[in-house]
């Protein structure tokens, strides 16, 4: 389904929100994909979390152009003018992955069975 996708959205949620958001943003960092990641924003649900990263930017921890994948808005129309307008950029000393590539790092053969 991720490769088919033309962007990630992520709405107000909980821990698997987060963790499946994290996990398309680190996507993008590694190179894995170039689309873009929203938030749907609403009433301000994800400030402290983009507060977070933006604390992550300023101590050298996350680069400004990984801080870029991700786009938010307060509105579903606000957000998908964004998501159209998202011009990937990427880190020179980031290593670059295809889709091929991850699914045989995260390949796990079936154990053999005894006969």
């Amino acid at each position: 389904m991720a490769r088919q996708a033309d962007a990630f959205i992520a709405l107000p949620g909980g821990y698997g929100t987060l963790e499946e958001l994290l996990e398309v943003i680190t996507w993008a960092q590694l190179g894995i994909h170039s689309k873009p990641v929203g938030l749907l924003n609403v009433e301000g649900y994800y400030n402290s979390l983009l507060s977070f990263i933006d604390k992550a930017v300023d101590e050298g921890f996350v680069s400004p152009t990984a801080r870029r994948i991700i786009v938010s808005a307060p509105t579903a129309k606000q957000l998908v003018m964004e998501l159209e307008e998202y011009i990937p950029e990427s880190d020179e000393v980031t290593a670059k992955l295809i889709w091929d590539q991850v699914e045989r790092i995260n390949y796990v053969p079936e154990p053999e069975v005894p006969t």
